[in-house]
């Protein structure tokens, strides 16, 4: 059920204790928790995976305790599949974990270039507050000069603010 060509590799586990210490290795794109598992339920462990950075969590329960478990872990972001269950319905829910995973990976690419934006507007204000400072230029001709020398350079805004906190933060 799970293709080498998409989940590889897999490793299992019988216990929450050597699922930790194999998270703390690496990271996993998927987990699938089969509870209960030999040393506890794993309910707390699936939603601490889900936390994790770009971690798809799947936890199967035995159908009796689906709907106590589903509305703990599903506001964390764990899938929740009653047991037992066909191969059909693994299939699918397998499916949706890469669905999901696609999305984390678009949101997470969309996080890391607004908080390199952020970082950006950040030194390029530092920079034109260095320039108001030292070279007591009015906050408009600061601005200004930050973009037209990138322009006329062709490097971006964050390089000139770079040179001018460099030039000027001893």
């Amino acid at each position: 059920m799970l293709p080498e060509a998409v989940y590889s590799p897999v490793l299992f586990v019988t216990n929450i204790s050597a699922a930790k210490r194999a998270k703390t290795q690496r990271h996993f794109d998927f987990i699938i928790v089969n509870s209960p598992l030999t040393d506890g339920f794993g309910t707390e462990f699936a939603i601490d995976c889900a936390e994790a950075k770009n971690t798809v969590v799947l936890q199967l329960v035995k159908a009796e305790l689906y709907d106590e478990i589903y509305s703990k872990v599903s506001p964390c972001g764990v899938f929740t599949l009653p047991k037992p269950m066909s191969k059909q319905s693994m299939i699918n829910a397998l499916h949706w974990m890469i669905t999901a995973k696609a999305k984390l990976e678009r949101l997470e690419s969309k996080a890391v270039s607004i908080e390199d934006k952020m970082q950006e507007i950040r030194l390029v204000n530092k920079a034109k507050w260095l320039l108001i400072d030292k070279e007591k230029m009015p906050e408009p001709d600061a601005h200004r000069y930050i973009e037209k020398e990138a322009m006329n350079r062709c490097v971006p805004k964050r390089t000139v603010a770079e040179e001018i906190i460099k030039k000027y933060s001893h």
